[in-house]
């Protein structure tokens, strides 16, 4: 995906320390009690929101200005986050096996997983840590390659990727921008190394076991879940990838795409074939057309990036929400400066975890940071929501509700029915191009589930250490043949490092929750429809003014993470377990068709 979101509570920074507080009993000591463990909990919580306003201000300075200075800040920051929260983690399971109340063991409990990467806790770890992330980020977050003499960025090379139809362009440049991520190996195996480390401080077996932990099940149990998920949406991704192999084929030939194995993963339009949507005009079904490009139409409208943001204000406000503060549109990042380095990767900030939100993407006018704009304020107004609850509940269900909710209302913002709604159109469709909208929302929605799925399984198999450094790359592309049918342009070199071409790896980021977030967006969407009424396809639904729909889906956000994710899912859907049939159910149509129309193909790869 292209957005993330941070919160003041995730990227604490651990400058101030406040008064004296409670700490947690000796070795040797008496056993604690429940008061003691309550007591505990309450100073910790103090600890951190005390030290979060420098962090989060840290961080955002960095990513708006990227110098050494800042660069430098990040890091004492973040290294200060690590020594504090590894610390309380440690702490807090002194307390293992006391009697305390509900609400103080669930703290107990999200202490322990409150930070991504916990330092080893030994003198200078800390600081080692926190320079090779920000190292990482960074390295990432300016580079360039060359490219017919000039250096590029990765903004202008996604721009080549999404309309070059040249194989020879397509190769040099999704080359190009791979060879900046050949530096990061070493670092990131140093990192993997100090990681693990610290997170066996933890009693974890490695930091991938910590990551499965975060989702009120065993890590195993939640690894087998992505698997029950996987195979209730594989069988339609084959069969997407299957018609838009035989299309690539037909436009560039046996030389370039056979029509039978992987694709080749430069030809899909975007640098990760994650999302398939810019090669839209080489799949184009025969024998329909669409009428309208939200392209086409937003230029038309007069809309430049402010007005993006302002429209997507609007749809939440139509919900029932209160607008945002006048302070986002003083502090936002809304358009990339020309005059300074900065982290365009799109996100969603609370920087103060009450009222100071605000978003930072480079945006540009089309449909795909239309969409964009809509998901990210989905971050906003979620953290707006559980701003009212304690510091260790002021955060998602589980990770992948925080960017469902977004796209939940991205679902609605894509539909005809929403931009007729909101004047960009001037007449919603017939049905007869109901397979082009849904082939469009397919090439980006159930493309993206493979991916979404394998860089956290690349990653848990280098935490384990099943994958040694020498292996990192060979099974990155072993994952993607695997599970997105996918292989490079041409034989990788020796020291490249493809993992690291993509932002949340050296960014640090857990990846399972876009993969979730997918599956949520359209559970959340159905049930939304229900409450709405709607009797029409879920696809051309859209919950824009919905205010009784909004008002319960408030609740749901108000919860923040206070209590497992079932508990919070059953609040808005009335159901307690993810359930990918409702992709199913959005994109029923489409796959009938596609089934027709890859009769004679040999499918898989």
């Amino acid at each position: 995906m292209k957005s993330m979101f941070m919160a003041a509570a995730a990227v604490t920074a651990l400058l101030a320390v406040g008064p004296a507080v409670a700490q947690a009993p000796q070795a040797g000591s008496a056993k604690p009690t429940p008061a003691e463990a309550k007591a505990f909990v309450e100073n910790a919580e103090a600890q951190l929101e005390k030290a979060n306003a420098f962090a989060a201000r840290a961080a955002w300075v960095r990513a708006n200005f990227i110098t050494v200075d800042t660069q430098w800040l990040e890091a004492k920051a973040g290294a200060e986050q690590n020594e504090l929260a590894t610390r309380l983690a440690k702490e807090a399971a002194r307390f293992d096996g006391v009697a305390v109340d509900p609400v103080t063991a669930r703290k107990l409990k999200l202490l322990k997983l409150y930070i991504v990467s916990p330092a080893p806790d030994r003198p200078g770890a800390a600081d080692e840590l926190a320079n090779l992330l920000t190292k990482l980020d960074s390295t990432y977050s300016t580079g360039k390659f060359t490219y017919k003499g000039k250096q590029i960025t990765l903004n202008d090379a996604e721009d080549v990727l999404a309309e070059s139809r040249d194989p020879a362009e397509l190769k040099a440049v999704w080359e190009g921008w791979h060879s900046v991520a050949s530096a990061m190996r070493p670092d990131y195996a140093q990192f993997v190394t100090l990681s693990n480390e610290g997170a066996r401080s933890l009693g974890y077996k490695d930091t991938g076991a910590l990551w499965r932990s975060n989702y009120d099940m065993e890590p195993d149990a939640f690894a087998a879940e992505t698997d029950r998920l996987w195979k209730q949406v594989e069988p339609f991704y084959r069969n997407l990838h299957c018609y838009v192999r035989a299309r690539l084929n037909d436009r560039y030939g046996d030389a370039v795409q056979p029509r039978t194995g992987p694709i080749r993963a430069d030809l899909l339009g975007n640098m990760w074939a994650q999302q398939w949507g810019n090669i839209y005009d080489v799949v184009e079904p025969k024998g329909f057309s669409s009428s309208y490009s939200l392209d086409k139409l937003l230029v038309d409208k007069g809309y430049d990036p402010v007005k993006m943001v302002k429209t997507g204000e609007n749809f939440y406000s139509s919900l029932g929400y209160a607008p945002l503060p006048e302070t986002f549109w003083e502090r936002s990042l809304i358009t990339r400066p020309r005059d300074r380095e900065v982290v365009c990767h799109a996100s969603a900030w609370d920087v103060d975890d009450k009222d100071d939100i605000r978003i930072k993407m480079c945006t540009k006018v089309n449909a795909d940071d239309f969409r964009t704009v809509h998901h990210e304020l989905g971050h906003n107004y979620y953290q707006r929501a559980y701003k009212g609850q304690p510091v260790l509940f002021r955060g998602s269900a589980n990770d992948g509700f925080h960017e469902a909710i977004g796209d939940f209302a991205a679902l609605s913002a894509s539909t005809p029915t929403y931009l007729n709604q909101i004047g960009l159109l001037d007449k919603v469709p017939g049905t007869e191009e109901d397979i082009p909208f849904l082939l469009k929302m397919a090439l980006d929605k159930i493309a993206f589930l493979p991916f979404g799925l394998l860089v956290d399984r690349w990653r848990w198999e280098v935490f384990s250490g099943e994958v040694t450094p020498d292996q990192y790359n060979a099974e990155w592309w072993k994952l993607r043949l695997k599970y997105q049918g996918l292989a490079p342009p041409a034989e990788r070199p020796a020291d490249a490092f493809d993992p690291g071409a993509k932002y949340h790896v050296p960014g640090n980021t857990p990846y399972t929750r876009y993969f979730l977030a997918h599956v949520y967006q359209f559970q959340f969407h159905r049930a939304a429809c229900q409450q709405a009424g709607w009797k029409g396809p879920l696809h051309r639904c859209s919950v824009y003014g919905q205010k009784a729909v909004g008002e319960r889906f408030n609740r749901m956000m108000e919860l923040g993470q206070s209590q497992p994710w079932p508990q919070t899912l059953q609040v808005f859907t009335g159901e307690t377990r993810t359930d990918a049939s409702a992709v199913a159910d959005y994109f029923k149509p489409l796959n009938t068709w596609l089934v027709q129309q890859n009769k004679g193909e040999r499918c898989g790869w």
